[in-house]
């Protein structure tokens, strides 16, 4: 039996993330990794705005440049809306409209937190209420990050980072987000890792097959220790990002010299979160970087994953 839609537009948003601490294991045979990843939702919103449609449809705006990305059955937001027509058995589409905040190619998920923003709109226009157990079957069909940024709060993944233990993390946290002029791709990341650690075989230890969370970063999240975090932030893909982009190394450096606990890329990079101490450490920061060329946002975390406006 087909379901028709019952509301004409249904408005949702989903957060960006910061990986606190990605550890990558070896490349596996099928070429991809598994990880260990702490991730922490960030108040910076993806917007997605869900109409009835005859067909599949999605257009950008927002404050972040949108010029490159896909509009067609590709784009990740397009794909989640018809994996749930598919599951729900609907009628006709979509159109999407996505306010775009968080970076593009950034290492902070946009693209996930589109989607998953999608799935609760679509759920919501489409009147499916599948519930989020379904959601979340869906989003990891779609992409490691989104059935976090369906989440939200503060979670460990593994596998490809979609397996999800929710994990305590007591207070409030303030970044200050440093964004690049380019971005990155994942992949190439990932293979400058991989050609890194092949080269210096001899000289580091190999990779595990299956990586873990430090625990001393899980104790500091339940503590709401932002010193304690900062000590032990960690992410493999950092190394191998700022060969890729080598000015990055300029801006951690300016970061932490001007108040920051500390500054690290978020996953594949190229954006810089910098821990702060305080809110207002975090404000001085962020005008500090802004009057030396950088793009600097401040955030806080942890914050609810997808949910419904309005």
């Amino acid at each position: 039996m087909e379901r028709v839609v019952s509301r004409s537009t249904v408005r949702a948003k989903a957060p960006g993330k910061i990986n606190v601490h990605l550890g990558v294991g070896a490349i596996q045979d099928d070429g991809y990794h598994d990880v260990a990843t702490a991730y922490q939702a960030v108040s910076l919103y993806e917007i997605v705005e869900a109409s009835e449609a005859s067909d599949f449809s999605v257009r950008f705006s927002g404050p972040i440049p949108h010029d490159q990305l896909s509009t067609g059955a590709d784009n990740l937001a397009i794909r989640a809306a018809m994996a749930l027509a598919r599951r729900g058995r609907v009628s006709g589409g979509v159109a999407l409209s996505i306010e775009k905040h968080v970076p593009i190619a950034g290492g902070m998920g946009g693209g996930s937190a589109d989607a998953a923003a999608t799935l609760v709109a679509c759920d919501e226009l489409w009147d499916l209420h599948l519930g989020r157990d379904a959601l979340v079957e869906i989003a990891r069909e779609l992409g490691a990050d989104v059935p976090f940024a369906l989440a939200g709060g503060t979670a460990v993944g593994t596998g490809r980072g979609d397996q999800l233990t929710p994990a305590l993390a007591r207070g409030q946290f303030h970044w200050v987000l440093a964004l690049a002029d380019a971005g990155l791709s994942t992949p190439d990341v990932y293979r400058a890792l991989d050609e890194h650690r092949a080269l210096h075989a001899a000289d580091i230890a190999p990779a595990h097959d299956v990586p873990t969370v430090d625990a001393r970063v899980l104790q500091a999240l339940r503590a709401g220790d932002a010193s304690m975090l900062a000590e032990v932030l960690q992410n493999d893909l950092q190394a191998p990002a700022l060969r890729l982009m080598p000015r990055l190394a300029g801006t951690l450096e300016l970061g932490e010299r001007s108040g920051a606990l500390a500054g690290i890329v978020s996953g594949s990079g190229p954006t810089i979160a910098f821990l702060c101490d305080s809110l207002e450490s975090a404000i001085e920061l962020q005008v500090t970087l802004s009057a030396s060329q950088v793009l600097a946002l401040k955030v806080t975390g942890p914050v609810p994953g997808a949910r419904l406006i309005d």
